[in-house]
């Protein structure tokens, strides 16, 4: 059972990067600082959207928008915190 918990961990630290990185690399490109007319930042970009997207829509739908300012990789960055903190607290059950 260590080995479920140690690759849950693996699993919300992974999705803590994607989260960060896509966030990231949406300002970036904002703040024109990339190019989206080059291919691999447009592939990159959007694979991270589509691997996001399921996590992010159903929050988008409750969440609401602040102007143009998405708050949905923060509230998602602050959950994966939560669900890593409840999962250390309760290592116990995992040994």
């Amino acid at each position: 059972m260590q080995s479920l918990y140690e690759i849950l961990l693996f699993v919300i630290r992974a999705f803590r990067f994607l989260v960060i990185a896509h966030f990231m690399m949406g300002w970036l490109i904002r703040f024109e600082v990339l190019n989206v007319r080059q291919p691999l930042v447009v592939q990159v970009y959007f694979g991270l959207k589509k691997v996001l997207a399921p996590i992010y829509e159903p929050l988008r739908r409750i969440v609401p928008t602040f102007g143009q300012f998405d708050v949905t990789p923060i509230l998602v960055l602050i959950l994966l915190t939560f669900l890593e903190i409840i999962l250390r607290n309760n290592v116990a059950y995992f040994v």
